[in-house]
């Protein structure tokens, strides 16, 4: 472990205290927010997987150089273990970002930050079932809380939509990628991974791309929109960049200065970003069933995140 600690902390700039970990954990999720923004901005321009595709194919290629005294090692966990790199990068690289874009098509950028937020709930329950981890009482009551949340902002605050089957569908492909996100973060635990996160993430990245493919193949022969304008080329210049590897490389470095749990709790940063940005650039307005199900959903995500589970019997 500590050999581990000291090989990630060998990619950190020199002299980067906690405080400019934080800020650039906040600055992080920002350019995260724009993203929901941006693919929500050009949903008449362009449609989602070849956003997903690109944003991924670029934000691969800039990073690329950056890990270039890792490529020996990267090749070689390539060669060993392609299998389960294809199906972790798939899914969080890819199936995710590629469902937000589709949601998007359907459902406002606030609701698809705000059901993106229940990704924590998500993964302790998956990780509940896959890794044995303990779940104590109040994170329970915590994951039913947030889930409470995310049924108010799908049926828009009249639950009785839920009876009546009245969903609107982009709610629901945001709610799969939470889960596919989800499903990625529990199996990347698994997977022990014997790499940095900067030279991993442009695998999984890769990984991204090869499942991406045949989801783009096929708005390319299936979809008019396919056809890139300005709007459009502005969009993916910015989810690439900014929004892709820029993005994620900041979020390496304040994980590594910082540690996995309190770099992922500025996650909530991006829900409100969004809702600010969604404001000022889309016209979009927080509506109370907006606020409710924030509540809820907060509520619930600080009892998963801040009460610890106690071990059972055979836990470590």
């Amino acid at each position: 472990m500590s050999a581990a600690r000291e090989k990630a902390q060998a990619d950190l700039p020199a002299k980067l205290n906690a405080q400019a970990a934080a800020a650039l954990a906040t600055l992080c999720w920002l350019l995260s927010a724009g993203v929901y923004i941006a693919a929500k901005a050009v949903v008449t321009e362009m449609p989602p997987w070849s956003l997903c595709f690109w944003r991924v194919v670029l934000a691969g290629l800039i990073l690329l150089p950056v890990t270039r005294r890792h490529w020996s090692a990267m090749i070689t966990l390539i060669q060993r273990r392609w299998l389960s790199l294809l199906i972790v990068g798939g899914l969080g690289l890819s199936i995710t970002q590629g469902l937000i874009y589709v949601g998007l098509n359907y459902t406002t950028a606030i609701n698809a930050g705000l059901i993106i937020a229940l990704m924590p709930v998500i993964t302790m329950i998956l990780a509940r079932f896959l890794l044995n981890e303990p779940v104590g009482t109040w994170q329970f009551i915590g994951s039913i809380i947030a889930f409470l949340g995310m049924v108010i902002i799908v049926t828009r605050g009249n639950l009785w939509a839920l009876f009546r089957l009245e969903l609107n569908p982009g709610e629901l492909f945001v709610v799969g990628a939470a889960i596919a996100f989800a499903l990625y973060t529990v199996l990347l635990r698994r997977a022990h991974y014997e790499l940095p996160g900067l030279p991993l993430l442009v695998i999984l990245l890769g990984a991204g791309v090869v499942a991406a493919l045949p989801f783009y193949i096929w708005e390319l022969i299936n979809d008019e929109r396919t056809a890139l304008n300005p709007k459009g080329i502005l969009a993916l210049i910015y989810v690439a960049g900014p929004g892709g590897a820029l993005m994620y490389y900041l979020f390496n470095l304040s994980v590594q200065a910082l540690g996995a749990s309190p770099a992922g709790v500025f996650l909530y940063l991006q829900t409100a970003f969004v809702a600010i940005l969604a404001y000022f650039f889309l016209g979009e307005r927080l509506l109370p069933y907006h606020l409710a199900g924030a509540f809820f959903i907060l509520v619930g995500v600080l009892l998963v995140m801040l009460v610890k589970a106690s071990p059972g019997p055979g836990g470590q």
